[in-house]
């Protein structure tokens, strides 16, 4: 029996990692749930699978919780604050750790999984857009396993060969035969729309994704597709990949989930229904497959799979994403804080839906710019991430 915790348990990725468990009940069981503040979620996950501990970054969350399964006579205990988080993430009786906390209040309990040597299921961008290195070298120094929990990655990841499977982010692409790596995405809700239009998106619209259900957040990051940015920095780090060897291809279908291309001209594609559940499944289960509740594809109901090439002045995040990944960890890390505070403005009607890249544009212009900078530790880039935020605040203001 396998206990695994949580991070993250009351989003989208939190109720697909249960739904999994529920299909596999005599393999997993819950230790922990983590959540940043949603308590009557977390009370009632709580009731349900009873685990050992609930923890809630937000401090009165976790008091009201408590209360409440106090009150109902559940076990549970509660913690709070970053600390509870690292707690949870990291207790000796855990063997793996869903890392699904959106955004960087999710890196640090992240790390503290990777520093007990957990299995890391890492559906949280920020610890590679964040740290990647740092990241990366901590998995291996303390021999944490990664194992990519997005859709994209993870379908890289079946498509790749075991000796790079288990040697994420030191593998050698081109030693093992592969020319390039292909990023797939839906492009959106507005890949066909006029592009004079997008000034006038509202956040409805935005959100209102063709395939997948999301949260609103990242519902957006697909419609700008800085999703797409963000994944093409942590392929990157995960495959060790050169900037030739990775590419982004729209496929408005959502079938194939990405694709490896190798040098002898074949292409190996993971396809499969637009469900979380099954990367989350491979992720707690591999080298094995298990059971994920998603049905398999009906391939005479697909009437066709269509390619597109981004369009860069329909998606400047997606392009702003990729300069930002070679340029380096303080470039990433401004665009991420940037994108995640213009992103939150735009939902709250204070931004225009094409103000979010000029926010991020010149957030990421202006760190680049700091002539003390310093992206020598994990601190140091936590440090950057407040400054570009408090920059992407003060512009999302004067343009609001």
């Amino acid at each position: 029996m396998q206990k695994i915790t949580i991070l993250g348990a009351t989003g989208s990725i939190g109720e697909s990692t249960l739904s999994v468990i529920e299909h596999n009940p005599e393999q997993f069981s819950v230790y922990a749930l983590a959540a940043a503040s949603n308590v009557d979620k977390m009370y009632q996950l709580c009731v349900k699978w009873q685990p050992e501990y609930a923890a809630m970054a937000d401090v009165s969350a976790a008091l009201l919780l408590e209360k409440k399964l106090n009150d109902s006579n559940v076990t549970t205990r509660v913690v709070a604050g970053l600390e509870g988080l690292c707690e949870v993430s990291s207790a000796d009786a855990v063997d793996m750790v869903m890392a699904a906390i959106v955004g960087s209040p999710g890196l640090l309990p992240t790390m503290a999984a990777v520093k007990a040597g957990k299995r890391i299921l890492l559906a949280n961008k920020e610890a590679l857009v964040m740290s990647g290195q740092f990241f990366i070298d901590a998995a291996k120094h303390y021999g944490a396993q990664i194992l990519p929990v997005d859709s994209e990655h993870n379908a890289i990841f079946q498509c790749l060969s075991q000796s790079v499977q288990t040697d994420l982010g030191y593998c050698d692409l081109d030693a093992n035969g592969v020319h390039s790596i292909l990023l797939t995405g839906s492009g959106g809700p507005f890949r066909y729309s006029d592009i004079a239009s997008l000034s006038d998106v509202t956040p409805e619209m935005a959100i209102a994704h063709p395939n997948w259900s999301m949260g609103p957040k990242i519902s957006v990051d697909s419609a700008t597709m800085m999703n797409k940015g963000l994944e093409f920095i942590e392929a990157k780090w995960l495959f060790n990949a050169k900037q030739e060897q990775l590419k982004v291809l729209i496929h408005p279908q959502s079938v194939i989930h990405s694709m490896v291309q190798y040098n002898d001209g074949s292409v190996i594609a993971q396809m499969g229904e637009p469900d979380m559940r099954t990367p989350i499944a491979l992720s707690m289960s591999y080298p094995n497959r298990i059971p994920s509740g998603v049905k398999p594809i009906n391939f005479t109901q697909l009437n066709e799979l269509t390619f597109l090439a981004p369009d860069m002045a329909r998606y400047p995040c997606l392009q702003l994403a990729i300069d930002a990944c070679y340029t380096g960890q303080h470039a990433t890390t401004a665009i991420n804080a940037a994108n995640e505070v213009s992103v939150e403005a735009f939902l709250n009607r204070q931004l225009k839906f094409t103000d979010i890249a000029l926010i991020n544009e010149a957030v990421m212009s202006k760190v680049c710019g700091l002539s003390t900078l310093d992206t020598q530790s994990l601190e140091s880039l936590l440090e950057l991430d407040k400054i570009a935020r408090q920059y992407a605040r003060e512009l999302s203001i004067e343009r609001s």
